[in-house]
């Protein structure tokens, strides 16, 4: 699991926990990550998510209602409703990471915490998000290409086969023509 995914986890577990207890997101922060010690590199991005989202969750709480026809956001799950909370400020405020990874993240997420349905809900309402925020789908060119495939194997003797055939063709002719001559 990579330091993103892990911090996205743990972020989400903290925000969790916002939600049944009313402690200020420093409070929170310490604790858990007393108990729950991670990786510098995965620390400081999900403190700044939680840290995000709990400042901004009047806005993204409006963007999912908005996006999530007709579902309050207390109907939601407490999963689904965090996940689509964190994946709302990553699109509104982490401009650098593509909106492909952002929604797959997020639905991966919510699948291992929520279920299969959660992720399927979660998957539609952030692409309406990210269509309404003017995310737009990442372009292919934007995305690493694969290196051009190897010839198969399949065509390389037919292309060393005609080339020699060729070779052999004008040997004959080159010994013809000699031969005419002499």
């Amino acid at each position: 699991m990579g330091a993103r995914t892990a911090a996205r986890e743990a972020a989400l577990q903290m925000l969790y926990a916002a939600e049944i207890g009313k402690h200020s997101a420093e409070t929170l922060l310490k604790d858990f990550w007393r108990e729950f010690p991670g990786d510098a590199e995965g620390r400081a991005y999900a403190d700044s998510a939680v840290r995000g989202v709990l400042e901004q969750r009047a806005q993204l709480d409006a963007r999912v209602v908005s996006a999530s026809a007709n579902w309050r956001i207390e109907r939601m799950s407490p999963i689904a409703r965090n996940v689509l909370r964190l994946g709302t400020w990553e699109l509104l405020f982490q401009p650098e990471i593509p909106r492909a990874v952002i929604i797959d993240e997020s639905v991966e997420v919510a699948k291992r915490y929520g279920g299969t349905e959660s992720g399927a809900f979660v998957n539609g309402v952030l692409d309406r998000i990210a269509n309404d925020c003017g995310r737009p789908q990442d372009s292919p060119r934007a995305r690493p290409s694969a290196p051009p495939a190897p010839p198969s194997v399949a065509e390389e003797p037919v292309i060393e086969v005609a080339s020699e055939e060729a070779a052999r063709a004008d040997a004959l002719a080159a010994d013809a023509a000699s031969e005419d001559e002499g």
